[in-house]
Formats: C-alpha cells, sequence, structure tokens
C-alpha cells in the first residue's frame, strides 16, 4: 500500500515537473543571451569603466549625469527622430505603393519581384558602401547626373557636409528598407478574399472605394505590427550610417545607437555607452508601451 502511495506521488510530482523541464532548454539559453546581458549593462552604466584606464570603480549617476549634460546628446535625438520619421515614412509609402502593383498580375511578374525585393536580401555593410560610392563628391555617379541634368554646377560632397550627411544616409536606408514593407503587405494583400472585390464590383464601387473600404481595413493589422517592428529596427540599426558616416561630420549623422558604438569602441569608454544603452532601451520600451497602447484603442474604436 505504502509502494503505491509513494509510486502515485512520484507520479504526480512528475507530471507537475514534466512542463518545467521541456522550458529548461529555453529558460537557460534566455538567461545566457538575453537576461545576463541587459543585467550586466544595467550594472556596468553605474561604474567609472574605460579600457584605457585600469581602475574600475562603482561611480553611481555620474555615467548618466555626464551623458545628459553633453550637447552632442540633444543632437544625436534629434537626429534619431529625424533618421526614423524620413526611413518609416518613405519606406512605408513606397513599399505600399510597389506592393500594390505587384499584386496585379502582369508578363513576368515572378522575375520583377525578385529584383525589386533584392535589396532586402544584401548585407547592411555593402548597402552602405554602394551607396558610399553613389554619393562620392568626386567620381560618384549622384553628383555625375546631376551635373549632366544640369541641376548643380560643382560636385557636392554629400557625406562631408553636416547639412547633407544626415539625409544621404536616410535615402539609402530608404531603399533599403522599401522591400520589406513590399514583401509583408503584399502577403497581406494576397490574403484577401477575391469574393469581395467581386462583391464590391456589383455593388459599383469603383477602385478608391475599394481600397479605403476592403483593402486597408484588410491589412491593417499587418501594417501596424509592420510599423512597430521596422521603427525598433531602425532605431538599433547603424551599419548603413558606420560605413558612409561613422556618425559625421561633427555627429551630424549620429543616431543613439551609432553614438553608442562611438563610444565604446572610439572613447573606449563603456560605462558611458551603458548608460546611453540604458537611456535607448527605456526610450524603445516607452514607444512600444505608447504605440500598442494607441494601435489597442484604435482597434477598440473600430469594434
Amino acid at each position: 500500500m505504502r509502494v503505491k502511495v509513494a509510486s502515485s506521488y512520484l507520479s504526480r510530482r512528475r507530471k507537475l515537473l514534466e512542463p518545467y523541464l521541456y522550458l529548461l532548454p529555453g529558460i537557460c539559453l534566455l538567461i545566457v543571451f538575453m537576461i545576463y546581458p541587459i543585467a550586466k549593462g544595467v550594472f556596468t552604466s553605474f561604474c567609472h569603466y574605460k579600457l584605457n584606464d585600469p581602475n574600475t570603480y562603482f561611480s553611481g549617476l555620474h555615467n548618466y549625469r555626464v551623458v545628459l549634460s553633453e550637447p552632442e546628446f540633444r543632437l544625436v535625438l534629434s537626429n534619431s527622430l529625424w533618421w526614423v520619421l524620413g526611413s518609416i515614412t518613405f519606406q512605408f509609402t513606397l513599399g505600399l505603393i510597389l506592393a500594390v502593383l505587384l499584386n496585379r498580375p502582369f508578363w513576368g511578374r515572378g522575375l520583377y519581384q525578385a529584383v525589386v525585393l533584392a535589396p532586402w536580401a544584401v548585407p547592411g555593410f555593402l548597402i552602405g558602401l554602394i551607396w558610399k560610392w553613389l554619393f562620392n563628391g568626386q567620381y560618384g555617379v549622384i553628383n555625375d547626373l546631376l551635373l549632366r541634368l544640369r541641376l548643380i554646377e560643382k560636385p557636392i560632397s554629400f557625406l562631408a557636409m553636416p547639412s547633407t550627411a544626415l539625409q544621404s544616409v536616410i535615402v539609402a536606408n530608404i531603399w533599403y528598407g522599401i522591400p520589406f514593407f513590399a514583401i509583408m503587405i503584399l502577403a497581406a494583400l494576397q490574403s484577401i478574399p477575391t469574393e469581395i472585390y467581386d462583391a464590391a464590383d456589383v455593388d459599383g464601387a469603383g477602385p478608391i472605394t475599394k481600397f479605403f473600404r476592403i483593402t486597408l481595413p484588410y491589412i491593417r493589422p499587418t501594417i501596424l505590427v509592420t510599423i512597430l517592428l521596422r521603427v525598433i529596427w531602425i532605431l538599433n540599426y547603424a551599419d548603413i550610417i558606420y560605413v558612409m558616416t561613422k556618425g559625421g561630420p561633427l555627429n551630424s549623422s549620429d543616431t543613439l545607437a551609432s553614438y553608442i558604438i562611438h563610444k565604446a569602441y572610439t572613447v573606449l569608454d563603456f560605462g558611458q555607452a551603458s548608460a546611453l544603452g540604458v537611456i535607448f532601451m527605456l526610450i524603445l520600451l516607452a514607444y512600444t508601451v505608447t504605440y500598442l497602447t494607441l494601435t489597442k484603442f484604435s482597434r477598440a474604436g473600430e469594434l
């Protein structure tokens, strides 16, 4: 009798522990690759930690006071805002137009889709090199075209001027990100039942009415998710900026992501870089919560 009770008890314990055993590898990976690096970064942000200084010690909020008081920090925040707004506006608009065009049947559509969506398969490092060459002030293709069209009288050093450096990297990022929106929105468009458009044709609805009353409501969830993800990715993205301008000249094209790289690997101050990283994380968290809250209220209002 006691053996049966013990066996039943062990069986129940095994059933209770079994789900946690399945989750254990994932939890371990989460701790090693996410929780520990975040905790380490937060702790480092409160320390004096420079690679060229052997003395490492707890400094409290000193790193935060330094980075928040720097004039470059306000410029970097402003650049980050324009970097995101400029990139996401044109990426989404042009991606939506491209998706609508590719959704129509025409000869050679498959080949055309492969060519148009190719930039998304190219690494950001190569994208930066390509556009750095295109914007070159001496032998760049863009200067050559503008001179041939007589829109300028002499070559412009787009990447060497504070007034044009940020706009140049935004143009490169727009070209790079259009395929992402086109792919996602095209997939959403192809999931819309054709019967709905047939019924709209019977009711006499025109193309504009069908677009705003049928197409947009159906692809709206996809648009909301892609914009949320793309804004986060663009804010975290520094490959193109680093390759094209390295944040210069005079921090005119620096964003938070590239400025953190500058602090860590040029200034060699990992304490201040970690403080900037924590501030960056809080900004992204505030954006995500605000965006999800607003879109949730918007969906609730439609219902």
